[in-house]
């Protein structure tokens, strides 16, 4: 799994051809930091945490768009609409990895109350109050990346493995008919 979803994240960089080696590892190197940043517990926080690395670098490569010398008002314009849908995806990506890692906060707003002859009830905000002694239970370890009979996760070459990439030919999908 984790070598697929590095190859994913990778291949949805924006690299062009003119770009250094020394920079093409530079971005290889900051998305796959950014995958481990994000400590992947399961298969579905993995492929979350790879969108969100897509989508991150998407966002941020309109916003270096739009400040180009010699932009055109309708270029810088388009430019940052798409930033800001990127950036807006992005910030539902971060709340749904909460929400699946049992950190969304939850809010209950009770409207009407009804207190029966010799019941009591209590109006107002209502903290937590002693929380339970914690338990001794081991911290969960983040999924590796590499593989995890590996010693070291292997190095990539940044430049060859994009390169060879570019020169695979796409599988033809068949359109209708037969």
């Amino acid at each position: 799994m984790g070598i697929v979803l590095i190859k994913q994240a990778v291949e949805a960089l924006w690299t062009p051809a003119r770009m250094s080696n020394a920079d093409l590892q530079e971005a290889v190197n900051a998305a796959v930091a950014a995958l481990k940043g994000l400590a992947p517990n399961d298969a579905l926080e993995g492929m979350l945490a790879t969108q969100m690395v897509a989508t991150h670098n998407a966002a941020m490569e309109c916003l270096r768009r739009s400040q180009l010398d010699g932009q055109s008002f309708e270029g810088r314009d388009q430019n940052l609409k798409h930033a800001v849908k990127l950036l807006a995806t992005y910030a539902r990506q971060v709340e749904a990895l909460d929400r699946h890692r049992g950190r969304g906060q939850q809010k209950i707003t009770v409207e009407h109350v009804t207190v029966n002859a010799g019941g009591q009830a209590i109006v107002g905000n209502i903290g937590a109050g002693a929380r339970s002694p914690p338990t001794r239970e081991a911290p969960r370890q983040p999924l590796a990346l590499a593989d995890e009979t590996m010693s070291k996760p292997p190095m990539l070459d940044a430049a060859q493995f994009v390169r060879a990439e570019r020169l695979k030919k796409p599988i033809p999908i068949r359109r209708g008919g037969r």
